[in-house]
Formats: C-alpha cells, sequence, structure tokens
C-alpha cells in the first residue's frame, strides 16, 4: 500500500513540477481519486488536459474529478469497475474522449450525450444492453462509438446498423 501511495506522489509532483497537462495514475491501485491529489494539483488544474485512471480499482469517480479539471480534454478510466459517472460530467465544456471500456456499467451513461464536444466514446467490454443512438445521432462532435463486447439487446443492434454521423464498432 505504501508503494502505491508514493506511487501516486511521484507522479502527482511530476505533473506539477514539470507543467505537464497530463496525469496518468494508471497501476495505482486506486479505489477511488484521493483527496489529497486535488489540493497539491489545485494550482495548476486549469493546465490539465489528459488525466488516465486506468486499471486501478476504482468503484465511483467522485463529481470533485469533473469540478476541479474543467479544462480537461480525455478521460482513460478503462479497467476499473465503475457502474456511472457523476451527473456533472454532462456539464464538461472541452472532453472530447473518454474511455470506459473494461468496467461495469450496465446502462449507457445518458449525461454523455449532452456533452457537446465529445467526439470518442468506448464502453467495449461493459454490460450495457442498450444505446440511446437517435441521442447520440444528435451529439454534434460525435465521431466514434465503441460498444464491442457488450449484451446489447437486438433493437440496439438494429438501430446501430443504421447509417450515422458516427463510426460504431459493435
Amino acid at each position: 500500500m505504501a508503494e502505491a501511495v508514493a506511487n501516486v506522489a511521484r507522479r502527482v509532483n511530476a505533473t506539477v513540477e514539470e507543467g505537464k497537462d497530463t496525469l496518468d495514475l494508471s497501476n495505482c491501485k486506486l479505489i477511488n481519486f484521493p483527496d489529497g491529489v486535488f489540493k497539491i494539483l489545485k494550482s495548476v488544474s486549469d493546465n490539465i488536459r489528459v488525466i488516465t485512471l486506468a486499471d486501478n480499482e476504482m468503484k465511483s469517480i467522485s463529481s470533485k474529478l469533473f469540478s476541479t479539471f474543467t479544462q480537461l480534454r480525455e478521460l482513460d478510466v478503462r479497467g476499473n469497475v465503475l457502474t456511472k459517472l457523476p451527473d456533472i460530467v454532462g456539464e464538461m465544456e472541452h472532453l472530447t474522449s473518454i474511455n470506459l471500456a473494461d468496467n461495469s456499467f450496465s446502462i449507457f451513461p445518458d449525461k454523455l450525450s449532452e456533452i457537446a464536444t465529445l467526439e470518442r466514446i468506448n464502453l467495449e467490454g461493459n454490460g450495457i444492453t442498450e444505446i440511446p443512438v437517435e441521442k447520440l445521432s444528435d451529439m454534434p462532435a460525435l465521431k466514434w462509438l465503441n460498444v464491442k463486447s457488450n449484451p446489447l439487446d437486438s433493437n440496439t443492434q438494429s438501430a446501430l446498423q443504421s447509417p450515422h454521423s458516427f463510426e460504431t464498432e459493435c
């Protein structure tokens, strides 16, 4: 455990000291986003464009992540055990890519369809049965949706086969 904490501290300090726009906390055995990290990154939070929290053990993401990192462009949380996203995700004005692959979502995170800038959504390897195809079709920037390895119902599969303004992998 101490090694995991030290690893997080090293990565966070490197982000601050080197003025990076990326925070990579993948493979850190995190069960949530550490509160202390918010304090350390407060002064540079507007500079952070990419956050990777892949391959941890996170069951949820705090709404504080989205209210703190308002300039976020990419979020990668693949390989966790997430079942939902906080509603505030719908208020992200700059998010272009979200990777939610290999989590535990059983329903599509509806708030994603409210993000006008979102271009890429990866939901591969979850337990989702229905996708709000009409809402996704109304998203102005959406270019790519990956829903492979989900138990999609037949209506959703049919709807995804129709031509859309975005590319679909299912």
